[in-house]
């Protein structure tokens, strides 16, 4: 290799470091900005919000009450909870027959949110509106002897006793039977519906996106996506409703019983999309949107009381965990010290910069995405240590095996990293994909521990490449190490090349 080569080699690897480390501070003064300065922790070991919630048995009925449908509820909350980021909470349920409960627990003050999502039936219904007036109107129009079209007396009688501007009775949670009229009110409070038979339901959406109106008209609204039956049926209703008089050409949008919006339908909509809007916060929204997403609960349910759960573990384990973590640290910096000698300030170096990088993801990512440390987390973590020593283990011992057959150092690192990278990539695919199937396939604790998992060794190769590489390329250029000094861990002795004078002896006799 040239000189100029060398030189070139050298200044790109000196800029690819500096590069990382501004990055690094880059994203530490983000960190300031947002608010990321403490962890966000688990259930495990700060506590946090329980609820249990109670099948409702309707009209004295509790066939619906099953297994089948309590484990499908489970199912679907907690596809909602994940939804909302790694927030370590559990769902469970607990109890036999028609007692059998849901118990959710979330870390922190936050679940109060996360509670009254999850409880959500999201029970979703588009309905043609045949009657629209105040919330308080007593009668349905303004001969109260015609009747609209497909409004019954029954109807007329419910819709005159209900006063939509109570807050009592905009609670939700009954949707009404998808084959019949119902009453309902705007779940703002300011109007009231006779509402037809359901014609497209909750089960034919595949998607559901929260989105803003870039022009700033609607604010946040969600947009959902049919499947083809739910296609069908929503262009064939806009068809129709297009052709008739208001309010009967208008569209309600019901979930759990609660009109969200009741747009009008100026054209047919065959597109296999719809709208919700509502005066939506950033956050309603996205709450909306998550518990769409995953489909209504087989069950309504009554919440019980909310309750604060004590930490299982606590403090005192948390400080064990840190203590393993920073022990094992220190093992690996005192033994790369020992074996490498001054080859061992890279290792040290790569593992500070590893610990930073990691550190500050799991703050960035708390604040971010929901991401909450567990002791399962931190021990993710700790195996990372492995991780990362072995990536650059591999490294050095290849340089050696280059030096060995005789190649200086400065080409040693180059070709040693060329036959390295490779085992190097390969090893954290590996970890990689562990991580990945045990995120994927379990729940609770176990997918902290993916999740750090496979963060961790992200960040390992990124440390590897941008970090560790092109440190020991620098150092290179160095006289202490390229000639060999006896502290360098480049020495003839420290790669073999020199035996003891035992062993001499051992091979004279």
């Amino acid at each position: 290799m040239s000189a100029n080569k060398v030189a070139a080699t050298q200044s790109r690897a000196l800029r690819t470091i500096s590069t990382l480390l501004l990055v690094i501070v880059a994203f530490s003064g983000i960190a300031v900005v947002v608010g990321a300065t403490s962890f966000k922790l688990g259930l495990d070991l700060q506590g946090g919000t329980s609820v249990t919630l109670q099948p409702r048995i309707q009209d004295g009925v509790s066939g619906n009450v099953t297994s089948e449908s309590i484990d499908q509820a489970v199912a679907i909350i907690r596809q909602r909870v994940n939804s909302l980021g790694v927030a370590e909470s559990e769902v469970a349920a607990q109890g036999t027959g028609v007692n059998r409960q849901i118990i959710i627990s979330v870390p922190g003050e936050t679940g109060r949110r996360i509670v009254d999502l999850v409880g959500q039936t999201a029970e979703l219904r588009f309905r043609p509106v045949l009657v629209e007036a105040a919330a308080n109107a007593a009668t349905v129009g303004s001969d109260p002897i015609a009747l609209p079209a497909g409004v019954t007396p029954e109807l007329s009688a419910q819709f005159a006793a209900l006063d939509c501007s109570l807050p009592e009775n905009r609670q939700g949670g009954v949707s009404g039977n998808e084959t019949q009229a119902v009453v309902s009110c705007d779940r703002a409070g300011g109007a009231k519906y006779i509402l037809a038979p359901a014609e497209v339901l909750g089960k034919q959406i595949t998607q559901a996106t929260s989105l803003i109106d870039p022009q700033g008209a609607s604010g946040w609204y969600v947009t959902l996506e049919f499947d083809g039956e739910g296609t069908s049926k929503f262009g064939a209703m806009t068809s129709r409703l297009t052709g008739l008089p208001a309010p009967q050409n208008q569209a309600a949008i019901v979930l759990d019983g609660l009109v969200y919006s009741a747009p009008r339908i100026n054209e047919a909509i065959n597109t296999g999309t719809a709208q919700i809007t509502g005066n939506f916060t950033q956050l309603d929204a996205q709450d909306l949107a998550n518990v769409l997403k995953y489909g209504a609960l087989p069950l309504a349910f009554d919440r019980g009381e909310v309750q604060q759960v004590s930490p299982t573990l606590g403090a005192e384990q948390l400080r064990g965990g840190l203590i393993a973590g920073i022990l094992g640290l220190l093992l690996v910096f005192i033994y790369s010290i020992l074996y490498y000698r001054g080859l061992g300030i890279v290792s040290v170096g790569s593992l500070l910069v590893a610990t930073i990088m990691t550190l500050l993801s799991f703050l960035l990512l708390g604040e971010w995405i929901g991401f909450t440390l567990t002791l399962a987390g931190i021990a993710g973590a700790i195996v990372a240590i492995g991780i990362t020593a072995d990536s650059f283990i591999v490294y050095f011992e290849r340089i050696r095996d280059e030096v060995r057959e005789g190649k200086s150092l400065r080409s040693a690192v180059e070709t040693g990293w060329a036959r390295a990278r490779r085992t190097v990539i390969v090893a954290d695919v590996v970890s990689m994909i562990a991580a990945i199937m045990l995120y994927t396939f379990a729940v609770g604790g176990v997918r902290g521990f993916a999740f750090a998992l496979g963060l961790t060794t992200i960040i390992d190769l990124i440390v590897v490449f941008l970090f560790t590489k092109p440190l020991v390329t620098y150092l290179s250029k160095f006289n202490f190490f390229n000639q060999g000094h006896p502290l360098s861990g480049f020495s003839p002795k420290s790669i073999g090349l020199v035996q003891t004078n035992s062993s001499e002896k051992a091979e004279v006799k």
